[in-house]
Formats: C-alpha cells, sequence, structure tokens
C-alpha cells in the first residue's frame, strides 16, 4: 500500500465520529482514532495508548466480557453486539459494536477491531416510545371499560327498575289476575334480558362457560338458512356460496349460531334492512395478520358475511368490537353483538377478521381451527323421564350463599324432590361419606370457599362413581379456564322447569350396587 493510500486511510478513520480501535492477539492496542480516545476518557476519565492491554483499563466486572468479544473476533468471527460499558459514576452508554478480524496480504489474521456507536439516546427514543405506546393502551383499556361499566349501569339499572316496579305493584292489595300476571312476566323477562346481557359481557371477556364439541360448521350454516333469511328480512337477498365437503370445527354450538346471528343482524343493519348478503365458508390453511396478532398457519374454517351496507369508518373499525360500542341510533343497537363474536373467536382458538370500505360493504370473516369429521355414531334415544325413575329423588345440595341455599332447597321441595344442604363441598363430602346410598343425585355451585364444586365432584367421582354431579354456576374462572370436567352443567339464573328436568334424569342414572348385582 502507497503512502498516499495510507494516508488516505489514517484521515477516514480519523474523520469518523464513532470509536474505532484496532488490537492484537495479546489484545494490545495497535490503532485508534481520536473519537476512540475522546469516548474512552469520556466514560473512563483515561487516555488510552499504544501497547496498553484493553480489556485491563475496564472495571473489573465489565473486563470478562470486552475480552470475550476480542477473542471472538481475534478467532475469525465478524459480529455485532449491544452491551453497556461505562463508569457508572461517569457515563455509562450503550453501544452498538461490530467487530471483524484483521488479516494480512496472505489472509493470516494479525489481529482484529471494532467499530463503537453509542446508542443510548435511540434506546431511550424506544422506550419513550414504548412508555408513550403503553400508556396510551391503558388509556383505551381504561376508556373501554369506563365505556363498559357505564353500559352495563345503565342496562341493569334499566332491568332492575322493571323488576322493582313490579314487585312494588304485587304487593298492593288484591291486584287483578292479569295485571299479576302481567307483572309476573314483566319480572321473568328482565331476568331472562339480564342473563342474555351478562352472557354477552363474559363472551367479550372471553371467560364465558362454553361447551365445545365437534360438529360440521358447513351443516349449521345450511341449517340457519331459513332462520337468516327471515332474520336479515324480505328486502335482503342472500347468497349462499357453501361447499358440499363437511367442514367440523370444535367449538359451543350455541355460541357458533348467536355469533352468526350476531354478524347477520349488524349486516342487515348496515345495509338499514335492503341490500345483498353473502354467506361462505371455505377452509383455509391460515389466518391472516389480523390487529395486533400476526399471521398464523393451519387448518381453519372461514365462515364470511358480506353486506352491501354503507361500510365502517376506519376509526370506527379500531373500536366495533368493544362493547356497548356501537354507530347506530340510540335505540338501535347495544354495542354487544360484535363483542360477543369477537369473544366467541379468540376463546375458540380463532379470530374475526372485518374489511370494510366506506359506500362499499363490509365483510366480516369468523376464523375457527378445522378438525377431523368424527366417524358416525349409532343415533341414542334419550328420554326425559325414564319409565321406572324415582318419583322423590334424594338430592344433596351443596351451596355456600344462604339465601341460594334457602330458595334452592324451596323450589326443590316444591318440585318433589327430598334434599340435604351442605354449606360447602367439605361438609358435602363428609355427608356422602356418612351414608352415600341415600342420595340419588348432588347439585352443587361450583364457586366456594376452600374446595370447589369440580374439586368435590372429582372426588364423588373418584370414591363413589355412580353417584351423578350436576354443577351451576353464574361465572367461574375454572369453569372459563378448564371446562366442567365431563359434569352436567347448568347456568344461572336457571328455571325451575330446566332444574327439575336435569335432575330427575340425571338422579335416573344413579348407579347403585344392588342394580349391578342384580
Amino acid at each position: 500500500m502507497s503512502d498516499e493510500t495510507s494516508n488516505l486511510w489514517e484521515v477516514i478513520g480519523q474523520s469518523d465520529a464513532s470509536p474505532i480501535c484496532a488490537f492484537d492477539h495479546e489484545f494490545r492496542m495497535i490503532a485508534f482514532n481520536r473519537a476512540h480516545s475522546d469516548e474512552f476518557f469520556r466514560i473512563y476519565h483515561y487516555r488510552v495508548q499504544i501497547g496498553d492491554v484493553f480489556p485491563d483499563l475496564f472495571l473489573p466486572e465489565q473486563r470478562p466480557v470486552i475480552r470475550g468479544f476480542m477473542s471472538r473476533a481475534l478467532a475469525g468471527e465478524i459480529f455485532n453486539v449491544t452491551e453497556e460499558f461505562g463508569d457508572p459514576d461517569l457515563f455509562k452508554p450503550y453501544w452498538d459494536i461490530y467487530y471483524a478480524p484483521l488479516r494480512d496480504a496472505s489472509g493470516t489474521i494479525i489481529g482484529a477491531f471494532h467499530h463503537a456507536k453509542d446508542i443510548s439516546d435511540r434506546l431511550r427514543a424506544e422506550a419513550a416510545l414504548h412508555s408513550a405506546e403503553d400508556a396510551l393502551r391503558q388509556s383505551q383499556k381504561m376508556e373501554a371499560v369506563g365505556q363498559l361499566t357505564g353500559g352495563v349501569a345503565h342496562d341493569f339499572n334499566n332491568l332492575l327498575t322493571i323488576v322493582k316496579s313490579a314487585v312494588e305493584m304485587l304487593k298492593l292489595p288484591s291486584p287483578k289476575e292479569e295485571r299479576r300476571a302481567r307483572y309476573v312476566g314483566a319480572i321473568d323477562e328482565a331476568v331472562g334480558r339480564a342473563a342474555k346481557l351478562t352472557q354477552q359481557l363474559l363472551a367479550f371477556a372471553r371467560r364465558q362457560t362454553l361447551k365445545p364439541e365437534t360438529f360440521d360448521a358447513n351443516a349449521n350454516i345450511h341449517k340457519m338458512s331459513e332462520m337468516m333469511q327471515t332474520l336479515v328480512g324480505a328486502r335482503v337477498s342472500i347468497t349462499r356460496d357453501f361447499t358440499d365437503d363437511a367442514l367440523c370445527v370444535n367449538a359451543d354450538t350455541n355460541q357458533f349460531d348467536t355469533a352468526l346471528v350476531n354478524m347477520a343482524v349488524n349486516a342487515r343493519d348496515a345495509m338499514e334492512g335492503e341490500g345483498h348478503l353473502t354467506i361462505a365458508i371455505r377452509a383455509t390453511d391460515m389466518i391472516p395478520a389480523i390487529r395486533e396478532r400476526p399471521a398464523v398457519t393451519g387448518a381453519f374454517v372461514a365462515i364470511s358475511i358480506t353486506d352491501t351496507g354503507s361500510g365502517i369508518a376506519p376509526a370506527d373499525r379500531e373500536r366495533i368490537f368493544e362493547p356497548f360500542y356501537t354507530t347506530k341510533e340510540v335505540g338501535k343497537g347495544t354495542g354487544l353483538g360484535l363483542s360477543q363474536v369477537f369473544g366467541f373467536a379468540r376463546q375458540s382458538g380463532g379470530e374475526i377478521q372485518v374489511e370494510s370500505e366506506v359506500g362499499a360493504g363490509s365483510r366480516f370473516t369468523l376464523y375457527l381451527p378445522q378438525v377431523e369429521t368424527p366417524a358416525l355414531a349409532e343415533p341414542l334415544i334419550a328420554t326425559d323421564e325414564p319409565e321406572h325413575a324415582d318419583t322423590t329423588p334424594c338430592v344433596l345440595v351443596v351451596e355456600d350463599n344462604a339465601e341460594v341455599a334457602a330458595s334452592t332447597v324451596d323450589v326443590l321441595d316444591q318440585l318433589g324432590f327430598r334434599t340435604v344442604l351442605a354449606i360447602n363441598g367439605v361438609e358435602g363430602l363428609r355427608e356422602i361419606a356418612n351414608d352415600a346410598e341415600r342420595f340419588d343425585v348432588v347439585f352443587s355451585d361450583v364457586v366456594m370457599p376452600g374446595m370447589t364444586g369440580i374439586e368435590m365432584g372429582k372426588e364423588i367421582r373418584r370414591i363413589h362413581g355412580g353417584l351423578p354431579v350436576v354443577l351451576a354456576s353464574g361465572y367461574s374462572h375454572v369453569l372459563a379456564a378448564g371446562g366442567t370436567d365431563g359434569f352436567e352443567l347448568i347456568h344461572k339464573p336457571y328455571s325451575i322447569d330446566q332444574v327439575s328436568r336435569i335432575l330427575r334424569r340425571a338422579a335416573a342414572t344413579r348407579d347403585r350396587p344392588d342394580k349391578r348385582a342384580a
């Protein structure tokens, strides 16, 4: 290399504002630029010299780290690292450091060098950005919670007003039978609406208790087609793009049907009751990247509903799955329909995608994991009331809430059951240990202090496998996370007819030792 070229490289190295230094196999400094000298002085208050053993200039805890990097470069490795070097009492920046070996004309490694860049400001800016994004997400979350709380309070207060007014009217002396029936009907309807509201909220929160089963989604949509037409009205034409193949999913059929209805109602309202609706179902090998989630490959079933409505503005598109958020006029939408779809999809291992253009309509696509088509089984003929069913079965009621326990025992007594009450799971097991043969069925709450209904049920199943257990719950994180473990479940609030039918059916399956002997 000529002196002129050598001088040029010297000028280039000294002109670089980033620290550059070269070292030999003994880790001794053989060259460095002005920026390296200045930066090292800034973070250690020492001016490096040719011949210095570079790692020895660092703080004791930092020496093995820098020696390790230098050794990798001297061994021929080319790499980048991000590391924090400096005296904390002076300044300890984060550095992005590039390492590479130095080779002579024959290719022999004669040393190595590093080129460092202080990235502290960049990292601080990124941290500030992440912090701002976290704060924004938290703000949006709190806004959604506030909106949710306000919506729940509004809807439940309306329902409580109906119930309270009806109760007060029933307290009046000798109300006419017609009015009495109307007040009782209003209370019953309000309770039903409240139960539906809680299920929709749990669906959004992905905390509903699902009963997944394998079914053909294609067949389900076929069966719902006629109802869909009734739902959207005569002025909306429907095109069905179905396949002849079975497309099976493992999900809660009731929530699946509810999600389809909510998507159809949303499409109908977007078209103001007049337009064209396309319902399609197909198999796909991926879920595209949606919102904050990356694309997912695998076997999925995609159910899409496309409308010719007004479309959704980009600003609204980000919020349409929030509970109680609606773009409809007051009184024309609860803002819970699409949130149910969102919650059901996520809890079932799928996703919901929206594609929309203002003035050109929207397409909502529900993705669910596809499963294998189950083998055909012989149909089972079920009867609600077996021919030789015990007309007065004995029920062990396990309930920790005194008011609910008293109400349940009273209802079951009125329905002709014999009852024994236990106030928690441990007491329930004690009653069974004393005399298990007197009970035909156990009816238990899920959420109780100490031992849950599921834990008690498992113990009963282990010791007294022939004694059926029926669970009741309004909501349980245990059920939401792990399911019912095969136990029959009644959702609160329940009707007395439902309780009677399920408990009698369960009691009829009681497997007693004397039956097996016979």
